[in-house]
């Protein structure tokens, strides 16, 4: 079951039709795959503990591989199993509280789920970072009750990318099954989804605006979007406010707030590339947020939160005729490109390295403005081909395991190429000779054939050829 990762496909774990609310959560930093999907793990195994045998448990363990285990304390994935354990998920926690609720179990060690259990829980014992992988997926993490009776229940998760976890067990089972409904316009890849649109006469986002309605009603959808838009604003906005120094040994400043106020002062100044000040002063901001662990938009990672956001306000701001229509069309073509990586290939930087973060982070957003600004669906392919093909190989090696050195900054180049792409698809009429479907299978090849340092182990690159201060 264990011994060092080989190079493989990734396992096939998206069925069934993806939904814009499979792309774009709202949870809280600093990762989805280290943060958000552990904490999802741990609640769903209290949850799924036999009835019987809750008023017997003595002792919880939690014991992390591969990744979970060499970056997990940086992206506080020990942090997120305690909150998961006390019954939190990511879209309910206040970020504010979270520092009281680990210091009560670490002085207590003591878990209280419920207002009757207490459950003995040391972090220094219980979590346990193993030095294995699992062979299965390089985020797998096992979670063992132990009972009065003698008896143990353990299970086995695997955290894939984006928060979304899946069971190990004979047959890999989703935990959180993708949507069974048959929709309308149903895509495999770039090609049928190019199709579909010539055979209906559809735009992306009219098709995914179709598909999303058999799942659930239009004004559900609609409310969706814009909770995610707004929540995306509100983190820009919010990081812009903040100061002081991002959480960790690292004692990374914060900058969004100062290049802020330094555009302001020199707005009356003419400058041609202004904007691209303010596209990164955003992305900062998101992506600050998300280091400090604040609540964040999984777009479709937390290591890529502050992309999609950044372009976004880019449109909203300086794009003359921009409308709220525009930003929904954004958000709904962003993802069913975020799909087609999911389905296709893996959004997990521990599998692909973080050109399957803010790489398709900025394929997306890429294809997100295109839509807005009212380009043809060959258009939407060729900018996020573009996004992708120019972030094809990017490793993800954040010092000290941390999700902030190069990951702050990186998601202010990902925002730039994403405008850059989407620039360039518009000056041409959609027709080019690299298809988005071979893009994805490049990046999957090249996440097969990258080495395991390079893949969110904090083993190579940058975090062994920098000295932490």
């Amino acid at each position: 079951m264990f011994g060092e990762v080989k190079p493989g496909q990734p396992a096939a774990f998206e069925v069934g039709y993806i939904s814009v609310q499979d792309i774009f959560t709202i949870g809280i930093g600093p990762s989805s795959s280290h943060t958000v999907g552990p904490m999802r793990a741990a609640k769903l195994f209290m949850e799924a503990l036999p009835p019987h045998v809750h008023g017997t448990i003595t002792r919880i363990s939690a014991e992390l591989f591969g990744s979970l285990s060499l970056t997990g304390k940086g992206h506080r994935t020990d942090v997120a199993i305690v909150l998961g354990l006390l019954g939190w998920a990511p879209e309910t926690i206040d970020p504010a509280s979270v520092e009281a609720l680990l210091a009560q179990v670490r002085s207590s060690q003591i878990l209280t789920p419920d207002s009757r259990s207490q459950i003995a829980f040391d972090m220094d014992r219980d979590l346990i970072f193993s030095q294995e992988f699992h062979l299965r997926h390089p985020n797998a993490m096992t979670f063992t009750a132990y009972t009065s009776e003698a008896t143990q229940f353990s299970r086995t998760f695997f955290s894939v990318g984006g928060g979304r976890i899946v069971e190990a067990s004979d047959e890999v089972v989703p935990v959180q099954p993708q949507n069974p409904a048959a929709v309308r316009h149903p895509f495999q890849s770039a090609a049928e989804l190019l199709a579909n649109g010539v055979s209906t006469g559809c735009s992306i986002a009219e098709m995914m605006w179709e598909n999303e309605k058999s799942l659930r009603a239009p004004a559900e959808t609609m409310r969706s979007l814009d909770e995610v838009r707004d929540a995306m604003m509100t983190c820009i906005a919010r990081g812009c406010e903040a100061e002081g120094v991002l959480p960790g040994r690292l004692k990374v400043p914060r900058r969004a707030r100062g290049l802020r106020d330094r555009l302001l002062q020199v707005a009356q100044c003419p400058d041609g590339l202004r904007a691209l000040d303010w596209v990164c002063v955003y992305a900062l901001a998101v992506n600050e947020e998300n280091a400090a662990g604040g609540r964040v938009v999984t777009a479709p990672t937390n290591g890529a939160a502050g992309v999609i956001p950044a372009v976004l306000k880019y449109y909203e701001t300086f794009e003359p005729g921009a409308t709220l229509r525009g930003s929904r069309d954004f958000l709904l073509t962003a993802a069913a490109i975020g799909a087609l990586y999911k389905r296709r290939a893996s959004i997990s930087a521990a599998e692909m390295g973080c050109q399957g973060e803010v790489g398709v982070a900025c394929s997306m957003a890429a294809a997100g403005l295109t839509a807005a600004l009212g380009g043809t669906n060959a258009q939407i392919e060729n900018a996020a081909e573009i996004g992708m093909e120019h972030n094809l190989g990017l490793t993800c090696d954040p010092i000290g395991g941390l999700v902030q050195i190069p990951c702050i900054e990186r998601n202010t180049m990902g925002a730039l190429k994403a405008i850059n792409a989407s620039r360039l698809a518009m000056f041409g009429d959609g027709s080019h000779i690299v298809s988005l479907d071979a893009v994805i299978e490049t990046m999957r090849q090249t996440g097969e054939d990258m080495r395991s340092k390079y893949k969110e182990t904090s083993l190579g690159g940058l975090a062994v050829n920098v000295v932490e201060c």
